[in-house]
């Protein structure tokens, strides 16, 4: 069932049972399952992967939705496997969007409103909510949760099961599913992204006056910015922390004298 005012691209295979509506707009090489169901709103970039039974540019479930017209944008090389279900936006936005080089695993959720940056990696039933930013190359656990209106930073790694109800900052371990806390950093993802020793140990020094010192988080940036010398790394966690609006993931639970 594919309308005939949807733009098709070159080379696009499609499986038995796919329905497509009117307002699609789908690029070359797309790859197309079996009881694929892709709404009004949708772009989907050159070499998307969609597996069987997913969902993409659904309606969004906000009751606040009134029709108004929007998209849920895909971006190049996104692979998106079996019973996964993308929204697309409301007038908050107008637009939910997916970067380059993702994977959405089986039966992960993307609401309405939110922005994924590139190669980005949700696990299997992993779930968003609304209006929620999730920078590059962050990874979330299977069955984690993430609250509407919060941010995930570039490099986290999310473990499976965790709640997350504040923000994320950048290249940080989360885990403790009953209260989402800091857990070091995300030492193995750094390196394979080549991150130097030196610049994963500059990042665990940052993190460690953060989380791990007896400063409140204003005080600890402030002796972030006196002790370190302002770089790359540097500046993304301070911008990340300062323009958070919901206030990070606590430390560790520490005693100090």
């Amino acid at each position: 069932m594919i309308s005939k005012k949807a733009q098709i691209g070159s080379n696009v295979k499609f499986g038995e049972c796919v329905t497509i509506e009117d307002d699609v707009i789908i690029g070359n090489n797309v790859e197309i399952g079996s009881c694929v169901f892709i709404g009004n709103g949708a772009r989907i970039a050159d070499g998307v992967k969609i597996f069987h039974g997913a969902c993409v540019s659904g309606i969004p479930q906000d009751l606040k939705f009134k029709g108004e017209i929007s998209t849920a944008e895909i971006g190049k090389n996104t692979i998106i496997r079996e019973f996964a279900t993308i929204h697309r936006g409301t007038a908050w936005s107008y637009k939910t969007v997916i970067g380059e080089n993702c994977l959405l695993m089986a039966y992960s959720h993307i609401a309405h409103d939110c922005v994924l940056g590139n190669n980005v990696i949700i696990a299997n039933a992993g779930n968003l909510a609304g209006h929620i930013k999730i920078d590059d190359w962050a990874i979330l656990g299977g069955l984690s949760a993430i609250v509407q209106f919060n941010n995930i930073g570039k490099h986290v790694m999310i473990g499976g099961g965790v709640v997350i109800r504040k923000d994320v900052p950048p290249f940080v371990l989360v885990s403790h599913p009953e209260e989402a806390r800091f857990s070091g950093i995300n030492t193995v993802g750094l390196k394979r992204r080549g991150f130097t020793p030196e610049r994963i140990q500059k990042i665990r020094d940052v993190y460690r006056i953060i989380f791990e010192s007896k400063y409140n988080i204003s005080d600890s940036i402030k002796k972030v910015k006196d002790e370190f010398k302002p770089d790359e790394d540097i500046n993304e966690i301070i911008n990340f922390i300062e323009n958070s609006k919901k206030g990070i993931i606590k430390g560790p639970k520490l005693t100090h004298k």
